[in-house]
């Protein structure tokens, strides 16, 4: 007997509540195997795989693409035993025909039984013999055999109207209690050539408004007419020219990704997309972060000549020909740096159990700016890597960070922050923290500039940097001591030998 399971959305991570479904790899009527991708989902953190719990035929997709579905709700049905028979089925002894091309006929699914006539009272469960389907899905657990449930026969006076037709492998809308009437089409309004029905009707307007509409480029027969009779007025032209040259005035022209899934108002001039997935995550903990911790903001403006032809260095170096290196690796190193020097800045404010937690690992987080909005992933325990794997681990985790695949845990347990503004050419900023961490530095683009050195002034390459942190935790003093340690590696690299 055919066998259907529900598989519910998980949580994919972190106490997430809801995700948007983005792609189906699935379609009905096709064969899936246990841990097979079936569907990415977009989470308020990341873009998300989700493998089959069972092995079966796919019987039904409950929920469009571009759908926001919460935790726990039905999003696909497969059909667990696609070649069982129904057991005692009359339609089965009485040698019911197969499904044409092979396709087989499902009976009316047991989930609706209760929505049928007759209601739960005509169905009963039945678990399968083995107890249980065993499957494994990764990241689930084992999967629950659930429960096969078929129509009881009752006796003909209590029974129900003529059962559904059989269930295809392409599901049929479901059937309604009472169906409705058929809608009457009114009848066909006469036309303005004579009031003979079948003969197209034109716009009634006079001359005057007629050489209006050619002049302004108008199809008359598009304009809606209020004057006695439905004829189009020069009010009615005017006013149709005017609601469409609105729509011109628009920004854009409705194309772009960040406009595909919002809807256009009447007037053109404005396109409303709803706030979903990384975006509404970053807004909650943004806003959060800003009215709860006290941020306190420094700054710093360093020469960064040295740091400019370290990395041209490193450049043509051969343990670094395989990793990218620019001054941002730079700035994290030196950042690591002061955090050993000062581990008192690398901590959170525990508000519920009024505690400071002081970590004793670093987990360097790095603003990355995707299509999909802003995340921050971290480098955990970037601590313990050296120049080299810090470098590689910077490449790894920008390429995924822009395909999009930055999972929930690659963004957890963040202690520190770098956002790197000066790769869009900003020159600092006062970044916000990002939540349960007690700074951030910013690291503006790196430019050129007249500089007193050594006496003279000569063109130098200079940035500028900005540190924002949890005055809760973080005073003045502490901040400010970081951040010069910051800049003093920047200015001179070799500072890193002698603090090690």
């Amino acid at each position: 007997m055919p066998t259907y399971q529900q598989f519910p959305l998980p949580d994919a991570g972190e106490g997430l509540t809801e995700a948007d479904i983005v792609t189906w790899h699935v379609q009905v009527g096709d064969a899936v195997e246990v841990n097979q991708t079936i569907v990415e989902i977009e989470t308020a953190k990341s873009l998300v795989d989700l493998p089959s719990p069972w092995t079966g035929v796919v019987s039904r997709i409950l929920v469009e693409v571009g759908t926001t579905v919460d935790v726990g709700t039905p999003i696909i049905e497969i059909d667990v035993d696609p070649t069982g028979a129904p057991a005692g089925d009359p339609a089965s002894s009485a040698g019911a025909p197969a499904a044409a091309d092979g396709v087989r006929a499902h009976q009316p699914h047991p989930s609706r039984a209760s929505e049928e006539p007759g209601g739960a009272d005509e169905v009963h469960e039945a678990r399968d013999a083995d107890g249980g389907s065993g499957a494994v899905l990764v990241g689930y657990g084992t999967a629950d055999a659930g429960t096969a449930r078929r129509r009881r026969t009752v006796p003909a006076a209590a029974s129900a109207p003529a059962p559904a037709p059989a269930r295809a492998a392409v599901p049929a809308a479901r059937p309604a209690a009472t169906p409705a009437p058929a809608p009457v089409a009114p009848a066909p309004a006469p036309a303005a050539t004579g009031g003979r029905t079948g003969v197209p009707t034109h716009a009634l307007a006079k001359p005057p408004v007629r050489k209006l509409a050619r002049d302004l480029g108008l199809d008359l027969d598009s304009v809606a007419g209020t004057g006695p009779g439905g004829i189009v007025t020069r009010e009615d032209v005017l006013a149709h020219t005017a609601r469409a040259g609105a729509r011109e005035l628009a920004t854009y022209p409705g194309d772009e990704p960040w406009l595909a899934s919002g809807s256009v108002t009447p007037d053109g001039r404005q396109t409303r997309v709803p706030v979903k997935s990384v975006r509404k995550r970053t807004a909650e903990a943004m806003v959060s972060s800003a009215f709860s911790a006290p941020h306190v903001t420094v700054f710093h403006t360093v020469d960064v000549t040295r740091t400019m032809k370290l990395v041209e260095r490193l450049r043509t170096d051969r343990e670094f020909a395989d990793v990218r290196v620019t001054p941002l690796l730079i700035a994290a190193k030196a950042l690591l740096l002061a955090v050993d020097r000062h581990p008192e800045i690398n901590a959170s404010w525990d508000e519920a159990a009024q505690e400071i937690v002081y970590k004793h690992y670093v987990n360097l987080g790095i603003a990355a700016a995707t299509p999909r909005g802003l995340v921050v992933p971290n480098i955990k325990d970037a601590h313990r890597l050296d120049l080299l794997g810090l470098a590689k681990a910077l490449g790894e985790l920008t390429a995924t960070a822009r395909a999009g695949r930055t999972s929930p845990a690659d963004m957890s347990d963040g202690t520190i922050t770098i956002t790197n503004v000066g790769v869009f050419g900003i020159d600092t900023g006062t970044p916000i923290l990002n939540p349960g961490e007690a700074a951030i530095l910013a690291f503006g683009a790196i430019r050129q500039q007249p500089w007193v050195h050594k006496g003279k002034v000569r063109p130098r390459h200079v940035t500028q940097l900005a540190l924002s942190f949890d005055h809760r935790l973080v005073d003045g003093a502490l901040g400010s001591r970081l951040l010069a340690d910051i800049a003093a590696v920047l200015a001179d690299p070799a500072q890193a030998l002698v603090w090690g």
